[in-house]
């Protein structure tokens, strides 16, 4: 046995370490390096490529080869003719320096299409197929695999630290851009080419006279055999839980000719899994994306609807949703493009939190609650996009995007301090979005960019709240006696005015809000010459938006009763708002774009005349009118083709919505009642950022580091008023008299060494505020530290395992607390996959997360799940799954969370353990 563990030892020695180094230099006839070139190494015998490299920016290439080997050396640059010479390998390193002649000829294409990895220009192309190895279902699990491109926590791809902003298929938009539908639908199979756009610009005329470098999109090449033909997969599954039967049906299905495309998606499972969560939903389709910089006026309108949990496998208890989504596009000529989509989604859930609440405050008591969750959400979208290029010179574009929902929430609570509280809220906005552009090249000098936004937004979410109350102990001025049995929402309510004598406090709170807001602008270009440009651009903001709401109490008897609050802190309460906010903002500006050697200088600024006024019930009027100067700055330096460094400051003013100066009393929650101030003053900030990449192919590395400092002033903040020896609290808007600050850095970076990936990440923040609990100033300082390594195989034919540890330092410190608190998180994990035998396919996750604070552990929680698959090869039509969630029966997950307000102990209940069957046909 041991002979043969050391014959097996000595093979395998043999097979890594019997290479020789293959190394030199490309050049063209001048005597000029070539960055970025081409070479490969081709297998005469296996007629495959057996190793691939770039040239760096000085020109040089090194290749790992087999000693005693023959080799077809192909190197292709575009522009330059095709070297191919062969090469015979010995038991020494070797070198080699070659020179290319130019040629108007595309020469090696058929070769260059199969290098795993090939840039032209700002673009990256990765044949898909080189970092498979049969375990693959969608595309999100190539894209995991690929150098350079990571699946960040919020599902959303990045590439080189960026977020990407839209994927195409074949240059066709997939549902509007979406990212995170098309990484989870599209299948792996049907996927050639994914080319990944940096400098990303959709408008060809703009690219030259702007800077993009945080822009990027991916657009996916389909495999030749997935053209004019239906492809996708139809999954159905059936399982069993402690609890439930479990069921699945997910249809996916495409079609894609060069005029026109379809794409159908279907889901309808209770296993958990979300394809598109409702804050997903909130934010589809109304993504419109400025070909132009921020012009420094920042005015979101702020969501008025009702408070939804997000809700996942990972901390909800009963998760069933329903998806319809159809996709198309239609180009009736070359110069026309039509498209769109309507969704229908339907998420039904159930959640259960446990949560042990420290207030900072030492005058809060603190409180243990149990929430039990009940929420559905039925959201219908559709978007329609029009595209008309008339020629290189003229292009215009008209969408308009729509959002329809109907949603519930039920909560059972039960609170140490209040007692038993139920809560219901329920809502029915709709939002529709349009958007017009306008692009127009007059001459070789000059571009016109016009682009119009408007939004439409209506909201009418309605609460209630009802509370125990036992109406014979709440006689505030029996101290000695009654005034220790008190219910915890007692004094609340006689700050309310709320009419104690009832057995329950029934809390009602009905709000409407209108938002109509309209964001246009013109830019002009006017080309310098080849080095520089102008930038001149004009514009406006005009907003409008109406607050109406009712706070009210029923009573036992049925009867509506007006409650006459008396809040300390709040001047002249009142339980109604009728609110009307105008804000408008005219504002012209200039920037210069000058390229110098490695640099581009864009300095630049914008002149802004605000107006706002906000009038209450019709007789309280509020009015604002400044001028603003905002000075902008970015310098890039590009050091080489896939390396540079880029510097920016932007001042910025940051404007409120109606939500936070509607100063009638609006119920939040139970234990939350809050009061906007009319008087609020506009924020502003400076923000300074400095970022850095690096891709260098050459050497197989990556790093990525971005650094960032923001100083706001007039911060909008909140004054939170605790009822005395209460959790319940009345907060108004103020702005902070002193200078918020914070500071953000992380850096990444990944290094590929033959079949191996290592990455090795850190994140600093630090964040300084101030808040004011019961009109006392606190300062509150937190500061946040992170480390995350993985290193992970990335092999075609055999098995993959990927080991990753994560650890986040918190500390925050409050002036309010005489001791800081600190918490450790340890978060290890391991994923494997593996395609055996040309049929089976094995995948397993598995996640530890720790928390521990001031030394001893907190929490702790472990998930494991794992997958078996077999299909008869890798074109079989039928595949059959067992998948196994939360294999170890974990019921809860435990996080500890820091606020300005509170230290809190959180345990979320999560799925079961499932396990389901699963039969995918694959057209």
């Amino acid at each position: 046995m041991k002979k043969i563990i050391l014959i097996a030892i000595f093979m395998i020695s043999t097979g890594v370490f019997a290479q020789i180094e293959y190394s030199g230099i490309v050049k063209d006839s001048l005597g000029y390096p070539l960055e970025m070139a081409n070479v490969i190494a081709l297998d005469t015998v296996a007629k495959r490529i057996a190793s691939y490299g770039f040239t760096d920016s000085e020109g040089n290439f090194k290749l790992s080869l087999k000693i005693n080997t023959t080799y077809n050396i192909k190197i292709s640059y575009i522009g330059f003719k095709e070297i191919s010479a062969f090469l015979k390998t010995k038991t020494t390193n070797m070198s080699k320096n070659y020179t290319m002649s130019e040629d108007s000829m595309l020469d090696g294409i058929e070769i260059v299409s199969k290098m795993p990895i090939t840039i032209k220009g700002d673009t990256i192309i990765y044949n898909a197929d080189s970092f498979k190895n049969g375990s693959e279902r969608k595309l999100e699990d190539v894209l995991k695999k690929l150098p350079g491109v990571e699946i960040n926590a919020a599902g959303e791809i990045e590439v080189e630290g960026k977020v990407v902003e839209k994927i195409m298929i074949d240059g066709k938009e997939f549902f509007s851009g979406d990212t995170k539908l098309a990484a989870k639908n599209i299948p792996s199979n049907a996927v050639d080419k994914i080319q990944v756009l940096r400098n990303y610009s959709n408008v060809s005329q703009l690219s030259g006279v702007q800077n993009n470098q945080d822009r990027v999109a991916i657009n996916i090449k389909l495999k030749e055999g997935k053209k004019n033909f239906w492809f996708g997969d139809v999954t159905a599954g059936l399982g069993n839980s402690a609890d439930t039967d479990l069921y699945l049906f997910q249809p996916k299905l495409f079609y894609y000719t060069p005029k026109y495309t379809l794409n159908v998606i279907g889901d309808l499972n209770n296993l958990g899994d979300v394809v598109l969560s409702r804050r997903d939903l909130r934010s589809f389709g109304g993504n419109f994306q400025s070909q132009s910089p921020s012009n420094g006026t920042n005015i979101n309108i702020a969501d008025a609807g009702i408070g939804f949990l997000t809700a996942g496998a990972n901390n909800a208890n009963r998760i069933e949703t329903k998806l319809s989504a159809l996709n198309f596009s239609y180009s009736p000529t070359k110069k026309l493009d039509l498209s769109g989509f309507l969704i229908w989604s339907s998420n039904s859930n159930g959640q259960r939190n446990i949560s042990d609440i420290d207030y900072i405050d030492p005058n809060t008591p603190d409180d243990f609650v149990d929430n039990q969750t009940s929420q559905t959400s039925n959201t219908g979208l559709f978007r329609l996009s029009t595209t008309y290029k008339k020629d290189f010179n003229n292009q215009l574009s008209y969408n308009v995007s729509g959002r329809f929902s109907n949603e519930f929430v039920t909560e059972d609570i039960s609170s140490r301090v209040l007692s038993d509280i139920t809560e219901v809220e329920r809502a029915t906005p709709y939002t529709i979005n349009q958007d017009f552009s306008y692009f127009y090249t007059a001459g070789e000098k000059s571009i016109f960019a016009l682009e119009v936004k408007h939004i439409l937004q209506d909201e009418d979410p309605f609460y209630i709240a009802s509370l125990e109350n036992d109406p014979n102990n709440n006689n505030p001025n029996n101290l000695d006696t009654l005034e220790a049995f008190e219910d915890g929402f007692d004094d609340a309510a006689l700050s309310l005015g709320l009419d104690r004598s009832n057995q329950f406090y029934n809390l009602e709170q009905d709000r409407r809000v209108k938002s109509n807001q309209l964001d246009a602008k013109l830019d002009y270009y006017y080309i310098l010459n080849d080095k520089s440009n102008l930038n001149f651009v004009t514009g406006t903001i005009l907003s409008k938006q109406n607050f109406d709401s009712r706070f009210f109490q029923i009573l036992d008897n049925g009867a509506e009763f007006e409650p006459d609050p008396t809040i300390n802190g709040i001047d002249d309460p009142q339980t109604t708002n009728d609110t009307d906010y105008r804000f408008s903002d005219v504002y012209a500006g200039v920037r210069y774009r000058l390229k110098a050697g490695i640099f581009t200088f864009t300095p630049g600024f914008t002149v802004h005349a605000y107006n706002s006024n906000n009038t209450q019930y019709g007789t309280e009027i509020f009015k604002d009118s400044f001028a603003k100067f905002l000075p902008e700055f970015e310098v890039v330096a590009q050091f080489k083709r896939s390396e540079s460094l880029n510097f920016s400051y932007k001042q910025e003013v940051n404007f409120t919505d109606v939500n936070q100066i509607a100063r009638g009393i609006v119920a939040n929650s139970y234990n939350s009642f809050f009061s906007g101030n009319p008087g609020l003053l506009n924020a502003s900030f400076h923000n300074v950022t400095l970022r850095y990449s690096s891709f260098n192919l050459f050497n197989a590395s990556n790093v990525f580091a971005r650094v960032n400092y923001k100083k706001t002033t007039n911060q909008v903040n909140q004054n939170t008023i605790f009822e005395p020896g209460s959790v319940v609290s009345n907060s108004t808007t103020i702005n902070s008299p002193l200078d918020n600050e914070s500071f953000t850095s992380f850096i990444g970076l990944g290094k590929t060494i033959k079949k191996i990936r290592t990455r090795v990440g850190g994140n600093f923040s630090y964040n300084k505020t101030y808040q004011f609990i019961n009109s006392a100033e606190n300062t509150n300082e937190s500061l946040v530290r992170g480390m995350n390594a993985s290193i992970g195989t990335n092999f075609t034919k055999a098995p993959n395992v990927s080991l990753a540890y994560r650890v986040t330092l918190v500390a925050q410190s409050n002036s309010a607390r005489s001791a800081d608190i600190e918490t450790v998180t340890h978060a290890p994990s391991i994923d494997f996959d593996a395609y055996i035998w040309n049929s089976l396919t094995v995948t397993s996750d598995f996640t530890f997360n720790e928390v521990r604070r001031d030394g001893a552990a907190q929490s702790s929680f472990n998930i494991w799940n794992a997958k078996l698959a077999y299909r008869k090869d890798r074109d079989a039509k039928w595949e059959y799954e067992l998948v196994g969630n939360n294999l170890l029966a974990t019921g809860s997950q435990v996080n500890v969370s820091q606020s300005i307000i509170a230290f809190t102990v959180n345990e979320r209940f999560i799925l079961p353990r499932f396990v389901s069957l699963r039969v995918r046909y694959q057209l």
